[in-house]
């Protein structure tokens, strides 16, 4: 009889797991499908715009937004303690202009939770209804769940950058590319399920 339990069991946990995995890699090939594979074009404008420091490209396209006025002040988020405004503005030596007048660094935000929490209050400041969201196209599906959570009241619009961490192949043939991915996954549900935990807080 014990026996026979224990079989039941294992058949169970074993029923369990394969069934966690085959909904984890079905969850998995569904987030890498949401990720922008190629340049966008944006053709609207938006109150406000945002980039997430952590790739170099982000910040030269986010103040080219601004200069080409899809947005009216842009907000860079999740600037290191140590950098200036200056050297920032080296990156872009066209527009150091916009530095004294539309720009605005917040230096606290240390990860993507964090910088939503700034954006929310940057965005509640100069009451902006609509953001630009200036991201890799790799970290754009997590950035946007946690603004989105944070100002649910916002219309976002994603400006995905191409990031060389992904490379131009196939994910699946670059194992570097598969491990970036499939970590970023993990944080996407880590952060989904912290935003269920904090409703039901609420509730």
């Amino acid at each position: 009889m014990f026996a026979s339990l224990a079989r039941w069991i294992g058949f169970l946990t074993m029923t369990v797991c394969v069934a966690g995995a085959v909904v984890l890699c079905g969850g998995f090939l569904w987030f890498v499908s949401t990720i922008a594979s190629e340049e966008v074009t944006l053709d609207q404008s938006a109150d406000g715009i945002v980039v997430l420091t952590g790739a170099a490209a982000r910040i030269p396209d986010a103040i080219e937004l601004l200069a080409a006025e899809r947005g009216k002040r842009l907000l860079i988020t999740g600037v290191h303690r140590t950098i200036s405004a200056r050297e920032i503005a080296r990156l872009t030596p066209l527009y150091t202009k916009y530095f004294k007048c539309c720009i605005d660094l917040d230096r606290s935000a240390l990860n993507t939770f964090g910088n939503a929490l700034e954006t929310k209050r940057w965005t509640h400041d100069h009451n902006f209804m609509s953001l630009i969201v200036v991201t890799s196209n790799w970290h754009m599906p997590r950035a946007m769940i946690e603004l989105s959570h944070q100002v649910p009241e916002v219309k976002l619009i994603p400006y995905p950058v191409m990031s060389f961490k992904v490379k131009t192949e196939p994910w699946w043939q670059n194992p570097d590319t598969a491990r970036l991915l499939f970590g970023e996954y993990l944080k996407y549900l880590l952060a989904l399920t912290r935003m269920r935990l904090d409703n039901e807080g609420i509730a």
